[in-house]
């Protein structure tokens, strides 16, 4: 069984080393499994939330489009796009919004930060609140559910977001999937330990908190920023503790299980911080080296990006158009000339169907015929005394109730409940019998068969 992955990146920065643990590594690494279906994009609808700089975020696009490939992303094997190339996902988060419950989206972690942030401060609860930073769940809802993804590599912080794309597609089932269940119920995928990565002041790597560490800086750039990691006052000689080291904690994200045993006993036997500080940069200048170059290479390059991202919008629109269109037709935005073909091809199609016909003989039994689609007689019941007998009768053979066909030489008889209640008009030979017991069976398949 085939699981499809599916994450992406918001564009409003340079990417760093917690956009690569957390997200492009375990992305890329599951990207190359043969039973994986791999969907990654740049979130730049996401940025306009965040940034109001064009620039930034024209740059940003660029740099991050760069890091996925450097990373070892191959685009052959997955769907690699931007997300405003797709403009089947803004429709989608439309459809969503008017399913989404205003007490769901009350409780997001970054509008609650937001009002609690105004709150602390004295000001309205909803100041500098946007329409964008509080619908921003559905948003991410109709990227994951657009495409039906499995499963969501995320940082732990972003739980909360698949938690609440999977109520709001289930509540789109529920009112519009009386016949199938359009959305998948997707699941967070968290690779434990470098989900989330800490930043040079030990909150979460961020480039909300200015505390980010670029992924592909030069080693001298590199060293700079690592000097600034905050450690605690302990001089060299005294043991640390790794476990509450941020220092080590980014190490052990790079590391070898052997390379981070190694660090975590020299720390508790008094490596000094500012040798640490050095082992982490020749990880990372060890580690990220040949992309690092593949990276300028590709910045340099950016008509080719724009073909490789336009050509994986291309390829995720050959999955989203036909799905919106389901969508659209479920929730009753349907074109006016397909309704009217579906009512003439129902009535064309119930028009030509078989039928039975009910009438009342001359010695006053009552009788029923059933014709086949061209008129061709295909069943004459015996007299019933009582008109409410043949109906019922009848309506037992319009529902497919169980019936025994018995051939004979030129013809058959309908017997029910070893009652022979009908017989065919006599067949020239056993293959036109046998034509239109075919045609009898067919006919007293039950409407929708």
């Amino acid at each position: 069984m085939t699981t499809r992955i599916l994450t992406g990146i918001t564009t409003t920065g340079t990417p760093h080393l917690g956009n690569y643990a957390g997200a492009i590594r375990p992305a890329v690494v599951a990207s190359q499994r043969s039973d994986v279906d791999s969907f990654y994009f740049l979130a730049d609808y996401h940025a306009l939330i965040k940034c109001d700089d064009p620039l930034r975020i024209q740059r940003s696009r660029l740099e991050i489009a760069a890091t996925w490939l450097a990373s070892g992303l191959d685009v052959n094997r997955v769907t690699f796009y931007r997300q405003s190339d797709i403009p089947e996902i803004p429709q989608l988060a439309w459809l969503l919004t008017c399913v989404a419950a205003k007490g769901l989206l009350n409780r997001a972690h970054a509008y609650k930060a937001s009002v609690d942030k105004n709150v602390e401060a004295g000001e309205d609860p909803d100041a500098g609140v946007t329409m964008g930073l509080y619908s921003y769940p559905v948003l991410m809802a109709a990227d994951i559910l657009m495409f039906n993804a499995n499963k969501v590599p995320v940082g732990r912080d972003q739980i909360q977001h698949v938690e609440m794309a999977r109520d709001i597609g289930q509540r789109f089932n529920h009112l519009f999937g009386s016949r199938k269940e359009f959305f998948v119920m997707p699941e967070a995928l968290i690779e434990e330990g470098v989900a989330t990565l800490p930043g040079l002041d030990g909150r979460k790597m961020s480039k909300s908190y200015d505390n980010t560490i670029p992924l592909f800086s030069s080693s001298k750039e590199l060293k700079t920023a690592i000097s600034r990691i905050v450690t605690d006052s302990r001089a060299p000689g005294e043991a640390k503790d790794p476990d509450q080291s941020h220092l080590f904690t980014l190490f052990q994200a790079f590391a070898t299980p052997d390379q981070a045993s190694q660090l975590r006993n020299e720390l508790l036997a008094g490596l000094g911080w500012g040798e640490a500080k050095q082992r982490l940069c020749d990880l990372l200048d060890s580690e990220l080296g040949e992309a690092r170059e593949r990276y300028h290479q590709l910045i340099q390059r950016p008509d080719d990006l724009e073909d490789i991202l336009l050509a994986g919008a291309e390829k995720a629109r050959k999955v989203a158009v036909p799905f919106l269109g389901e969508l659209r037709e479920a929730v009753g935005l349907r074109s006016f000339r397909d309704q009217v073909q579906s009512v003439d091809t129902a009535k064309k199609k119930a028009a030509k169907s078989a039928r039975f016909v009910s009438f009342r003989d001359d010695d006053g039994r009552f009788r029923f015929r059933l014709l086949a689609a061209d008129g061709e007689q295909l069943l004459l019941s015996h007299g019933f005394v009582d008109g409410k007998a043949a109906g019922a009768m009848s309506k037992h053979l319009q529902q497919g109730g169980e019936v025994d066909v018995r051939l004979s030489e030129n013809g058959y008889t309908l017997w029910v409940d070893a009652q022979c209640i009908a017989e065919s008009p006599s067949y020239t030979d056993a293959a036109a019998r046998d034509t239109a017991v075919d045609a009898l069976r067919l006919a007293l398949q039950p409407q929708g068969e």
